[in-house]
């Protein structure tokens, strides 16, 4: 296990490595198992009366999975414990099931993952659970918003689309002082950036398909726990069935101890496309947190330990049909779901479409970006070609 005293990044390259795990191999084997076989009767029964503590059966993991849910657990200081899904939106699920029951009430952040929202209205409403919707610039005026069977509190922050950055520390107060539960999906910072249990959050929540895993090959998801909720998470999580395999756990690990040096690289590169976008004539408005016209950039200044490498533009005036043209001439772009993989990605939005609570107006079409590892100056190259298609005063590339 790591030392508390360690700087994040030498957390990342020892954590969850104990030599019973690694058996002096530098990263854990791969453990694969479904039946585990014991000795005798009463080594079995052992077993099954502390399942929890060692192996037990395939399902409940092994030192390969249990590596990387104590990694993930090491980055958070505070944390009691993580658990794993198999999707960032297992996790979210997890999560919500674990602390919600008929008759509750959760508050929902507006700019949230569409998926979050997706399972809010076709899960948690045939359970009995209502979903309220709530401005992301609130902050301590949630206070206004809390009713009697208020009983959790969802942040994402910042939003993935809209890029809204929340007043977590302000939101927590005022949870902690009604007893409400906060849960916040922290995809974008990573707890390199936003060390969100020591913030006061209860619940963090990682889509580790982006950041953690970094390659775009696996699908995972993560819940890391303060001790107030993490036998509820953890009995929640066992119950639902929820495991990942060895093979994906050992990919994300592997992942995961690159995570420091490729979020910096993340962070100059979208940075240096964002200040050029920035001043673009075609280019009406850059939501990344650390510019300074992005809702909530003071709040990101004053809480976050710096910025990753997704972000979204609005372009100034035309249509849908131009920003296809802007966007499938592009080169170096994928055009794709997801992100925090090394590739750069293009995506096009449409955030006026699922809001509830609030209104999202925009100048133009918007285009969210994922800046992977390319070199920015052939980014920023391309993107030029790109703009220019918009009106249609350059060719497509040969």
């Amino acid at each position: 296990m790591s030392d508390d005293k360690q700087q994040p990044a030498t957390r990342i390259v020892s954590a969850g490595r104990r030599k019973a795990w690694t058996q002096g191999i530098v990263n854990t084997p791969v453990w694969r198992a479904s039946t585990i076989l014991f000795d005798t009767v009463a080594d079995l029964r052992q077993a099954t009366r502390t399942p929890n503590d060692g192996l037990y059966y395939g399902r409940r993991g092994t030192p390969t999975q249990w590596s990387l849910a104590e990694a993930l657990t090491e980055l958070e200081p505070g944390a009691a414990g993580t658990m794993l899904y198999p999707s960032g939106v297992a996790a979210i699920a997890g999560a919500l099931l674990s602390v919600l029951k008929p008759g509750d009430e959760l508050l929902m952040v507006d700019s949230v993952y569409e998926p979050t929202r997706a399972f809010c209205r076709n899960i948690l409403a045939p359970y009995g659970i209502t979903t309220r919707y709530y401005d992301p610039l609130v902050g301590a005026g949630i206070a206004d918003l809390l009713a009697e069977n208020t009983r959790a509190i969802f942040l994402e922050s910042p939003g993935s689309l809209t890029m809204e950055v929340q007043d977590i520390p302000a939101i927590v107060a005022v949870a902690k002082a009604r007893g409400i539960v906060t849960l916040l999906d922290n995809t974008w910072a990573t707890p390199l950036l936003f060390p969100a249990i020591e913030k006061g959050i209860d619940l963090t929540i990682l889509a580790c398909t982006k950041y953690i895993v970094g390659h775009s090959d696996v699908m995972m998801g993560s819940v890391t726990s303060g001790p107030e909720h993490w036998e509820a998470l953890r009995r929640t999580a066992q119950s639902h069935g929820q495991c990942v395999g060895p093979d994906d756990a050992w990919l994300a690990a592997r992942g995961l101890r690159t995570l420091a040096v490729r979020l910096r690289a993340h962070e100059q590169s979208a940075l240096a496309v964002a200040r050029w976008l920035e001043v673009q004539p075609e280019v009406a408005r850059i939501l990344h947190p650390a510019m300074p016209d992005c809702p909530g950039h003071t709040i990101w200044e004053r809480d976050f330990n710096g910025s990753s490498g997704l972000f979204s533009f609005v372009l100034k005036g035309g249509d849908d049909a131009a920003r296809a043209r802007f966007i499938d001439g592009l080169e170096l772009f994928g055009i794709g779901f997801s992100w925090g993989g090394y590739e750069s990605l293009a995506l096009p939005i449409d955030p006026a479409t699922i809001r509830s609570a609030t209104q999202w107006k925009a100048e133009g079409p918007m285009v969210r970006i994922n800046i992977g590892l390319e070199d920015p100056a052939d980014l920023i190259a391309d993107l030029d070609a790109g703009l220019k298609r918009l009106h249609g005063n350059a060719a497509e590339p040969a």
